[in-house]
């Protein structure tokens, strides 16, 4: 076997499985086979090898074949220590067959880890803004809980707002293929606040508006949109895309009444409703502090490091940083609209986003193992109960669909990422500095970058 460099962070393993590892393979899988296979006019595992080699030897050398890929890939990193990361890419095996008394090679390229330098994590400067929750906030969350708890009010035409409901269907421009299909999709019509934007499929459309007019129920309407770049289905990213909306039905949210709200909270008045918000809101605060502060360290460690990227594994990060983006947002209170929104942003980011991403990606993976992080599972049950009090349901609930999601390894990882920047934080000079004060030092680093 061979390693040589293929790229940034890219290595080509030409690997070649001996002649006799190949016999065993073959032979051990038709033996298993004619003692398993039934075949008319014979009992079972008494019918002849050969007719067994006949009828199934082309199922069996496939099988065969992609076993011994498997095993000699997996030998092959563990011997030369490769930390692997995204998916090989290897050359086509259909028109490789495995001969009898020959020995199988193959090529294969993977993405690893790349090598660099790591910056000093000690002495940072980071300001923390000092953050009060005030009364005008206190009657935002009130005015979103009135609409969350609203009614919703059947109409037959749109008009700003207003939410749709209908069959939603994405295809490429002059393809057959379906990316979605999805009946009871919603939209809404964008109020006036979002400038004419909106989201339709988890997609980002900057004339939203204007393309979807004001239909009435039972109405068809079509939209175009270019798909992001860094979408995590390949096919969309990119492509010049059509959905079709075909609107069931038209809701508009009426607020509840705060009398209302109280009585169906057991609430005994106005004031305890917003000590209660009072209390949230402060949590969300400090979440968000500690936010900022790693805001400030991820920006220091990536002006900081130099890291040749592999350049496949840049695209493939879109999952990654969709399903951190996430859970960071769960963890941080925000509703399941805004969130939707803000997934649909993150797939429009550019390349030099999803880049800046993986980059720190790596930075953190090493300060992890440097700082000897460790996450502990009470540290994930706990997590998922602060995320769940967020959200108002059931930890269980949340852990079920958590792990439907295929979301728990993320998890891990973002709560690893977070100990780490903890750490590094501990060996910072932190100063805290009043709201807007911070908030003009933010936009004067925005701008310097």
């Amino acid at each position: 076997m061979t390693v040589e460099d293929a790229g940034p962070s890219l290595k080509k393993l030409t690997i070649e499985v001996p002649a006799e590892v190949v016999d065993d393979t073959l032979s051990g899988s038709l033996d298993t086979l004619a003692h398993e296979a039934q075949i008319p006019g014979f009992r079972k595992g008494k019918a002849p090898r050969r007719l067994i080699e006949r009828k199934f030897g082309s199922t069996v050398r496939n099988e065969a074949k992609n076993q011994l890929v498997s095993d000699a890939f997996r030998r092959a990193v563990d011997d030369n220590d490769l930390k692997v990361v995204g998916n090989p890419s290897a050359e086509s095996l259909s028109d490789k067959e495995l001969e009898d008394g020959k020995p199988f090679q193959f090529e294969v390229e993977i993405e690893v880890v790349p090598d660099f330098e790591m910056p000093v994590l000690e002495g940072m400067d980071i300001k923390k803004p000092v953050v009060d929750v005030t009364d005008a906030m206190v009657d935002q969350e009130i005015e979103k809980i009135c609409l969350n708890e609203g009614a919703l009010e059947e109409r037959e035409d749109s008009e700003a707002g207003d939410y749709l409901t209908g069959h939603a269907i994405m295809k490429a421009e002059g393809g057959d293929e379906e990316f979605y299909n999805i009946d009871g999709a919603v939209v809404q019509k964008p109020p006036a606040d979002k400038e004419g934007r909106g989201m339709i499929l988890g997609i980002m459309v900057d004339d939203f508006d204007s393309q979807l007019g004001s239909p009435k129920s039972g109405d068809e309407v079509t939209i175009k949109a270019k798909g992001p770049e860094l979408h995590e289905i390949e096919g969309i990213r990119n492509a010049d895309l059509v959905m079709t909306f075909k609107v069931q039905r038209i809701d508009r949210i009426i607020p509840a009444d705060l009398e209302g709200i109280l009585a169906r909270f057991g609430l005994e008045g106005e004031e305890q409703l917003r000590q209660a918000l009072q209390t949230r809101l402060t949590q969300q605060a400090m979440i968000e502090q500690v936010r900022v502060q790693h805001q400030q360290v991820l920006r220091a460690l990536d002006r900081a490091t130099t890291i040749d990227l592999p350049e496949r594994l840049t695209a493939n990060q879109a999952n990654r940083t969709l399903d951190r983006r996430r859970l960071d947002l769960l963890y941080r209170g925000v509703d399941e609209t805004a969130i939707e929104e803000h997934m649909a942003e993150l797939r429009a980011a550019s390349e030099k986003v999803a880049k800046r991403d993986l980059k720190l990606f790596f930075i953190l993976e090493h300060a992890a193992e440097d700082l000897n992080v460790q996450v502990r599972e009470e540290e994930i049950n706990g997590r998922i109960a602060a995320m769940a009090a967020q959200r108002g349901v059931r930890p269980e609930r949340l852990r079920q669909q958590l792990i439907q999601q295929n979301r728990v390894s993320a998890l891990f990882s973002q709560i690893r990422e977070h100990k780490t920047l903890d750490q590094i934080l501990a060996m910072s000079t932190v100063t805290e500095v009043p709201a807007d004060q911070f908030n003009a030092l933010m936009r004067d680093l925005d701008e310097a970058d």
